[in-house]
């Protein structure tokens, strides 16, 4: 096992420490949270953690849930009045617990999942963490497709250099869950996360901001190579 994969386990064994019985659980997106969903699986199959339902925040998170076996535990938005905890991914996280998100093209069903929670745990490896945000990562937009190009230039007017996404293994952009495309805008000089997710907002055609403010966050859960963890909040 590679030190980032020990590092990643660490910290999806630590996040399943805030599930409990009867838990509504929101499931983000990525490779350490699938680790968790794994982790939580194994206990649920053990009947350590009984009556739990799973929100998920992705195509990706629902078809693992499914491939698990725990299809009848998944549940939609729609379907619940609540949700207890959501455990998440994070390409980026600051020392104010602010995030990058968006690197698997999930962020909108992730922060209204991730948000809506009463407890909304980060699980990243140590190699994620930076004073500022953005450091090695741009900062993705969603952009209803009619739009991009207007959303591109309206973002290269505020200073920096924006590329719509593309993918291996398909023609074309790559298109999210809501049939939207992605923007990768990287800025021009430093930003303030809040301020900056809400002037991106307010550019008409752009979905949603994979910029997460850190006042949502309620913990950061920081795996380390040695098998160790950090908790931030």
């Amino acid at each position: 096992m590679s030190s980032v994969d020990v590092a990643r386990k660490a910290a999806a064994k630590e996040a399943i420490r805030y599930v409990k019985d009867g838990f509504v659980v929101g499931v983000g997106t990525g490779s350490t949270t699938m680790i968790f969903l794994r982790e939580l699986h194994r206990l649920i199959s053990n009947g350590h953690v009984r009556d739990v339902l799973l929100v998920p925040t992705s195509t990706e998170t629902e078809v693992e849930i499914i491939n698990l076996g725990l299809a009848h535990l998944l549940r939609y938005p729609w379907q619940v009045s609540h949700i207890d905890l959501a455990v998440d991914g994070a390409d980026e996280v600051d020392r104010s617990k602010n995030l990058i998100k968006g690197g698997g093209a999930a962020l909108t069903r992730e922060k209204i999942v991730d948000y809506w929670a009463r407890l909304f745990v980060v699980i990243v490896d140590e190699s994620k963490v930076f004073d500022k945000i953005p450091a090695s990562h741009p900062i993705p937009i969603e952009v209803i497709p009619f739009a991009w190009p207007i959303v591109k230039a309206r973002l290269e007017e505020f200073g920096g250099i924006v590329n719509l996404r593309f993918g291996s293994g398909k023609r074309g952009p790559i298109v999210t869950d809501n049939g939207n495309y992605i923007l990768d805008y990287v800025p021009k000089t430093e930003i303030v996360p809040d301020e900056t997710e809400g002037l991106i907002k307010r550019v008409p055609g752009v979905v949603e901001v994979g910029l997460f403010s850190g006042k949502k966050v309620s913990k950061v859960i920081i795996g380390r190579s040695n098998g160790s963890i950090i908790t931030m909040g």
